[in-house]
């Protein structure tokens, strides 16, 4: 497509969550910070919430590259299971042996065997589960069981919740009052400020092997923001599109044009009247 036409080496505004792009924008960072250090504290239960397209999967990911060799982590990118099927994706996340055909006690009871041994081990376990908002409240309560599990000195398990604001209206349930007594830590993510998202197209340009000036003007870049709210995953979409539209007409600077034509093609992005 433009790759040529513009330098670069691959594209640069992907919507697939690739942390070789990633960008440390303030909420993304301060997120981050606190991830680590509640884990460092070693609390057992941590929640970051943000929109759609915020970038809490990406955030994930940088999360599970930023722990040691001494963390073991099991990943659930889709928590949207019954509670013993929930235990046994765990289960298997650990690499226990011998789970298939276990009733959830037993499950339960393999699984804190197989944490005792990791501690033992001086290792510790994180558990990091994507769109939490998903998860019944059935399956968050068993969550809660796993999570009794620990020591006379720590948790044996940690748990990194991510999800969207829906999150906080299932936590708010009576039935799981439980659980959000014990979220000690939490973060709420937000999209790129007015001043971030100019570094944020540029770096990604950088990323893709783009070395010229800046190939969005002031006037595509307030567009940008504008349209997209400042959501990472819009701004992704409708940069790609901007490309498109410049390399149509043969151009090498993206300009205001490109992006309004961009946004009113976009589903998400704010409506044509807001021009």
């Amino acid at each position: 497509m433009y790759l040529q036409h513009f330098g670069l080496s691959e594209f640069p505004f992907g919507i697939t969550p690739d942390t070789s792009f990633a960008f440390s924008a303030h909420s993304h960072q301060a997120a981050l910070n606190t991830l680590l250090v509640a884990l460092q504290c070693g609390e057992g239960f941590v929640k970051v919430t943000g929109e759609v397209g915020t970038g809490k999967t990406l955030l994930c990911r940088r999360l599970l590259q930023s722990l040691g060799e001494k963390t073991v982590t099991a990943y659930l990118p889709n928590p949207n299971l019954e509670p013993q099927t929930l235990l046994l994706a765990l289960a298997e996340e650990l690499r226990l042996d011998g789970v298939a055909g276990l009733d959830q006690f037993h499950l339960l009871k393999k699984i804190n065997l197989g944490l005792l041994d990791y501690a033992r081990q001086s290792q510790r376990v994180v558990l990091c589960i994507d769109e939490a908002q998903a998860m019944p409240l059935s399956t968050l309560e068993a969550l809660r069981l796993v999570s009794n599990l620990e020591t006379e000195k720590r948790k044996l398990l940690q748990i990194v919740l991510f999800g969207q604001p829906e999150l906080d209206e299932k936590l708010a349930d009576p039935s799981v009052r439980q659980i959000l007594q014990r979220i000690s830590f939490h973060h709420r993510l937000t999209g790129l400020g007015r001043d971030e998202v100019a570094l944020y197209l540029q770096h990604r340009m950088r990323v893709a092997g783009y070395r010229g000036e800046p190939m969005f003007t002031g006037g595509a870049v307030r567009a940008l923001r504008r349209a997209s709210r400042g959501t990472p995953r819009l701004i992704n979409i409708l940069a790609h599109k901007a490309l498109l539209s410049a390399f149509g007409e043969g151009r090498q600077v993206v300009k205001h044009r490109h992006v309004r034509g961009a946004a009113q093609d976009t589903e998400g992005a704010r409506p044509a009247g807001w021009w």
